[in-house]
């Protein structure tokens, strides 16, 4: 029994860190898609054709598999919570904040979340990272720091901004806290309730302000008629909320959650990469390096060999 339980374990640790690696991939890569969709539409039509995209695909993909989500009682509200968090609020701060503060404190504050995402196990689960997580996950904020501050240094001192951008950062780790507790829920499950959150948070927003500019149809038809957007939207409705969100979903239910907040800086590290690769951006020294210390810091949290045996990532 015990060397059964232990193969168990390294079996669910191995399918963790797969998860959470090729989510972070498949977010990173999304930031370069994302560029090329903005100069066509704005960042509330980009929300909301994403989520609507995902929410579709993924009740065919439920209703062909016969895993068709629940609708009714109060066993929703675990579900609820999720999309409340992620991706409602979490994309609400994220996407003015950034509108209103410059790229450095942006990518300071959004550096962070890795944090928040301890803090809040930390507060509502009782659970508390080990001293090798927390060393690693501090490495890795560094690293991604010194990427951030690459770009040049400036302030707008924007106090409502930085408002913002701190509700990403308590949203996604109360987010995260939520898929813990809703552990009832596929992570399937749990993607459709998210996708379907964001389609009926950022639907109606987009219309507004289309309704606002004059250019409903516009909205309605843009990717139908603009390759670039269309791109986007189903990279980022399928690849990033059906799959990504699905992928961080198992990750956090058999990692944890600190365990799997510390693989969020290799997003930045894929970005970086598909910039100068893909897009011939000049890579800095300090982005170099801060990638680096993300890398280490990522290892470093997770015991050097991702596909290590099962080991306590809490104390207390």
């Amino acid at each position: 029994m015990g060397e059964i339980g232990r193969g168990w374990a390294v079996s669910r640790t191995t399918q963790g860190v797969l998860a959470a690696v090729f989510c972070e991939i498949l977010y990173g890569l999304s930031y370069m898609v994302t560029k090329a969709a903005l100069d066509a539409a704005s960042a509330l039509a980009l929300l909301a054709w994403r989520h609507v995209i995902s929410a579709v695909v993924l009740a065919l993909a439920l209703a062909v598999s016969g895993r068709w989500p629940r609708w009714r009682g109060p066993s929703l509200w675990p579900a609820f919570r999720v999309a409340l968090f992620s991706p409602v609020l979490y994309f609400v701060g994220e996407t003015y904040g950034i509108a209103r503060t410059s790229s450095l404190e942006s990518g300071i504050f959004l550096a962070c979340i890795p944090l928040g995402a301890v803090i809040a196990s930390a507060v509502l689960l009782k659970e508390r990272p080990s001293r090798q997580v927390a060393g690693g996950m501090a490495i890795t904020l560094v690293g991604a720091l010194f990427t951030v501050a690459a770009v040049g240094l400036s302030s707008t001192l924007d106090l409502p901004g930085y408002g913002l951008l701190l509700l990403s950062v308590a949203s996604y780790g109360l987010y995260s806290v939520a898929v813990i507790e809703a552990g009832d829920f596929s992570p399937w499950e749990l993607a459709f309730w998210m996708a379907l959150g964001g389609a009926l948070a950022f639907g109606p927003l987009a219309v507004g302000e289309a309704l606002l500019g004059g250019g409903l149809g516009e909205l309605l038809l843009l990717p139908f008629v603009d390759g670039p957007f269309l791109a986007a939207v189903l990279y980022q409705g399928v690849g990033c909320t059906v799959v990504a969100a699905t992928l961080s979903n198992v990750a956090i239910g058999k990692l944890g959650v600190s365990r799997t907040a510390s693989f969020i800086g290799i997003s930045t590290v894929v970005s970086i990469g598909a910039g100068v690769l893909v897009l011939n951006e000049r890579l800095y020294p300090l982005q170099g390096l801060g990638a680096g210390l993300i890398i280490f810091g990522v290892m470093l949290a997770n015991g050097g060999l991702p596909f290590g045996g099962e080991r306590s990532d809490f104390r207390g």
